[in-house]
């Protein structure tokens, strides 16, 4: 009994700080942009939830080209000012605010210069995910790039076994 309860009690101070997702929702979000993607283009979604301290709480999903029909037509994820208006209204709406994104790249998962110098959303504590491999498989935590935007173009990063610590999307997560 007493593991049981040192591994609850470590699982839920590690979790005060990161982004939280339960694992139907991050799932059907790999799913979904392999899916938009088409195994040959870059895909994206803004998570939207709440915030209370170092913690984001992803609790609803919007895709780049719900917003942008014209987000992918490139190959890489670009949206244009009607998009984020639209973004914005939709946040006012349903009480929510942009916690995340989330797009993919063909192969690795490290942050290109233009990820780097043209945020989705360019307020501190955002947080970017990128899946590799046009988000085919179940790419394990340590495999995304997971990005913390500081501001003036600065990020924390996050990727590989830090991932794990900082992307709550696994078991606990349900019930976090």
């Amino acid at each position: 009994m007493t593991f049981s309860i040192r591994t609850i009690t470590r699982v839920l101070l590690r979790r005060s700080r990161g982004i939280r997702i339960k694992p139907v929702r991050w799932v059907a979000l790999l799913a979904e942009l392999d899916r938009r993607g088409e195994r040959r283009h870059e895909a994206g979604a803004f998570l939207l939830g709440s915030r209370s301290g170092d913690l984001r709480e992803v609790q609803d999903v919007v895709f780049y080209d719900d917003l942008d029909p014209e987000a992918y037509s490139s190959g890489v994820c670009i949206l244009h000012a009607p998009a984020f208006a639209a973004l914005w209204a939709m946040c006012r709406a349903r009480g929510l605010t942009v916690v995340g994104d989330v797009h993919t790249h063909p192969s690795g998962a490290s942050q290109s210069e233009a990820d780097r110098t043209n945020p989705m959303v360019a307020r501190e504590g955002h947080i970017a995910i990128i899946v590799p491999n046009f988000a085919t498989g179940r790419p394990a935590a340590a495999r995304l790039g997971v990005f913390e935007y500081r501001g003036d173009h600065a990020w924390t990063d996050h990727s590989g076994t830090g991932a794990r610590r900082f992307l709550h999307n696994d078991f606990w997560s349900k019930f976090l």
